[in-house]
């Protein structure tokens, strides 16, 4: 079990590296539109799309970094005040009847999604904008998969966690 945690461990900080990396191309490629704009008098509809295309993969898949990182959003006051047991069970229980269910709800509710945006070959509406759209939108499934692969890793971290409070 330990072993399968720290795989999971290991490629979520894997994926956290990749998501900052995005996260540069996001700045260099705000700074490159905004610069453009107002010095040259030129935008590029593409280049914004491309920003927005690359805050959703930074945000979709973020997310399961910030699971593994406890960077998520609980109720602090009262989950601070709680012996690691007890904070133990809590993150299990949060996760298994919570977040597993929203994330497998997700996960296979968006292949049809992008099953369509596939079929169609969905394009942006605007002129120069970006083709391929169901790129994009692929990530969706995607990334819950992994939300549900970093979950799994947080449970077994809660368990072994409650193991060790009990010795």
């Amino acid at each position: 079990m330990d072993a399968i945690e720290k795989f999971i461990i290991k490629t979520v900080d894997i994926m956290g590296k990749v998501v900052s990396f995005l996260l540069l191309l996001m700045v260099l490629n705000v700074s490159y539109d905004v610069m453009m704009r107002y010095l040259f008098h030129n935008s590029s509809v593409g280049m914004q799309e491309m920003e927005w295309h690359l805050f959703s993969v930074i945000f979709l898949f973020g997310i399961s970094v910030a699971l593994k990182d406890e960077g998520h959003v609980r109720v602090d006051f009262l989950y601070d005040n709680f012996n690691p047991r007890k904070k133990a069970v809590v993150n299990i229980f949060g996760t298994v009847f919570f977040l597993l269910p929203l994330a497998l709800l997700i996960f296979f509710g968006s292949f049809e999604y992008v099953n369509d945006a596939y079929i169609t070959q969905e394009i942006s509406e605007d002129p120069g904008g970006l083709p391929f759209r169901w790129l994009i939108k692929g990530m969706i499934p995607l990334s819950f998969g992994f939300l549900l692969f970093s979950a799994l890793g947080y449970i077994l971290q809660n368990i072994r966690l409650y193991r060790e409070a009990a010795k």
